[in-house]
């Protein structure tokens, strides 16, 4: 059904969750799993991600294969995990909702998957990442309850 499927990480393992139903998907599908690993901005408003005992600084795009994709725990284990599914890495800075939307149009994506962290509480008031994904995606949104 689905070809070409986007998951988001921040790191976290709410997170880890979104990923390993994504690489269900993936795998049942046959389709090629795209998993983008986004840096909030600094306070400088530049996105950084932690790399070891240094800091990569990365641009406002998104980066294929970056330093600080494959260095991300979660990120590491869903390659690990997703064995007999095609899987590319990603990595963006800044909004993480807007980098995973990008993604997606960028690819010509059919799904999106992100964790549902930040849809209870004060969160889902200001604006959470699911809500700003199912609102502006270019193709089906899957919001995994992971909390």
């Amino acid at each position: 059904m689905f070809s070409t499927i986007v998951v988001g990480t921040d790191g976290s393992e709410t997170a880890r969750a979104a990923v390993a139903l994504a690489v269900e998907i993936a795998r049942q599908d046959g389709a090629t799993l795209h998993v983008l690993h986004v840096v909030k901005d600094s306070p400088a408003a530049m996105p950084v991600a932690q790399v070891g005992p240094g800091v990569v600084v990365m641009g406002d795009s998104v980066k294929s294969n970056a330093v600080g994709a494959v260095a991300d725990p979660v990120l590491a284990a869903a390659v690990a995990e997703a064995q007999g599914v095609a899987v590319q890495t990603h990595a963006a800075g800044g909004d993480p909702a807007d980098a995973m939307v990008q993604l997606a149009e960028h690819l010509g994506a059919d799904l999106i998957v992100v964790g549902s962290k930040g849809m209870r509480g004060a969160r889902r008031i200001i604006g959470s990442v699911p809500n700003s994904v199912a609102h502006s995606a270019p193709c089906d949104v899957l919001i995994a309850k992971t909390s």
